[in-house]
């Protein structure tokens, strides 16, 4: 079951209370709960108004203030310009997106799970069927297989962006 959000409040003077830990909170600790997997709901401390989506959007705009690849302007001239029609469609695009990723996740994990069972192990894992390796040794191949699958990831990723920042600085057909 998904933990309950951490509830910030924000006060008049802008100043935001983590009510979990009884401490001010900056956006950059805000940012780092949600890197972490948290859950955070933020609201105002007078009205209770509910302010989680405007106070991860400033989170956002500092966070891109401090790189040097800002997003596209392009892309937010259209978020501007097509307003809540292209954000709906953004964010259904992203939800199945992420949903497929999820599914692939799950898929491959069952198909992990059933050849190991089996006894197949990738090339140049340590092991034999009966499964006698070490419980330290079975996290350790875990943990390289991750890494591996992290880097592969971190590869297509950056092919992407590549290919997003050379169909920006193309000239429009």
């Amino acid at each position: 079951m998904a933990e309950d959000p951490i509830v910030i409040k924000k006060y008049s003077n802008r100043k935001l209370y983590d009510s979990s830990q009884s401490r001010y909170i900056t956006l950059e600790e805000i940012a780092a709960l949600i890197r972490e997997g948290k859950q955070v709901k933020v609201v105002d401390s007078a009205s209770q108004e509910d302010l989680t989506t405007v106070t991860l959007a400033q989170i956002i705009l500092e966070e891109e203030k401090k790189r040097k690849s800002p997003l596209p302007v392009s892309f937010l001239h259209q978020l501007i310009q097509y307003g809540h029609s292209l954000q709906t469609l953004f964010q259904k695009q992203l939800f199945s997106n992420l949903e497929a990723i999820m599914a692939s996740q799950t898929e491959a994990g069952k198909y992990w799970r059933e050849w190991a069972t089996r006894g197949w192990m990738p090339p140049g894992w340590k092991g034999d069927q009966s499964q006698a390796a070490s419980e330290g040794e079975s996290e350790e191949q875990t943990d390289a297989l991750l890494r591996a699958e992290l880097e592969s990831l971190k590869a297509s990723l950056d092919r992407l962006e590549q290919r997003i920042r050379e169909r920006e600085n193309s000239p429009s057909s």
